[in-house]
């Protein structure tokens, strides 16, 4: 069998920059975790249902199980790794995912996370129907989401009052 033909891909990660080579058929989330080492992003299902592997891309949240490595050249990746590093506090959402109970065994939550980033940069005040909604594109068989959405709104008035605090 002949050598599979290899693509450049660059671009940052976390705000780390990244240079490899792939196979064009390499998916994002496969990228993400085994070139780039970062496994907190997970895959569940593999057709863009569950959300567990959702990272964002150019600040947008996508599926990363949807889409090939090679699509990400060029281009600014996200994933839950990138909330908090290091000895740095936990982002306010993480923060008050643990507060609120917002996660058991976790194999969901980084999905969440990702998702939920851009919804409150867009949505600062949302209403329990808005979370719900936002809520509805990543699957969690363990806590009902009523701590989720506890959660969301727990880290949206902690963003508030951050940036409140900013402003001043």
């Amino acid at each position: 069998m002949a050598n599979q033909a290899r693509f450049p891909v660059r671009g940052t990660i976390n705000g780390e920059e990244f240079e490899r080579e792939v196979e064009p058929r390499l998916l994002l989330s496969d990228f993400i975790r085994h070139e780039l080492g970062l496994t907190g992003t997970h895959v569940g299902c593999e057709h863009g249902v569950c959300g567990a592997c959702t990272v964002l891309l150019d600040g947008e949240s996508v599926r990363s199980c949807l889409l090939f490595a090679v699509q990400a050249n060029g281009r600014k990746l996200e994933t839950v790794e990138g909330l908090s590093q290091g000895d740095a506090p936990l982002h306010p959402l993480q923060e008050a995912f643990r507060e609120e109970h917002g996660l058991q065994c976790g194999f969901c939550t980084p999905g969440f996370l990702m998702s939920l980033l851009p919804f409150l940069e867009e949505n600062p005040s949302p209403t329990d129907q808005e979370i719900r909604e936002a809520l509805s594109g990543n699957l969690c068989r363990c806590t009902g989401y009523d701590h989720i959405v506890n959660a969301v709104r727990t880290a949206a008035s902690s963003l508030r009052d951050a940036e409140t605090a900013g402003a001043e």
